[in-house]
């Protein structure tokens, strides 16, 4: 199973992943186990979606970071981007 999930700091701030091992990679977020994340959280799972296909969930990460649906989510779990 692939997932990509949203997880939100408490200044609103998104971070959108793709992992095959939810409960762990969210952990490992919320523990300062990671690249960016680790200077910027606490972070909260407010969003996730599971996958079968590699390529779809990679696909779907990619258009959730950008462009329009990244507005959405934005605007949907945290601060509007600039």
């Amino acid at each position: 199973m692939y997932w990509v999930y949203v997880l939100r700091n408490p200044e609103g701030t998104l971070y959108v992943g793709f992992t095959t091992n939810l409960e762990q990679r969210v952990r490992r977020h919320q523990q300062g186990d990671g690249g960016w994340t680790r200077h910027h959280g606490p972070w909260v799972l407010v969003y996730h979606e599971a996958f079968t296909d590699r390529v779809e969930a990679l696909g779907r990460e990619r258009n959730w970071k950008r462009g329009r649906t990244n507005q959405e989510l934005h605007r949907r779990f945290g601060n509007t981007p600039a």
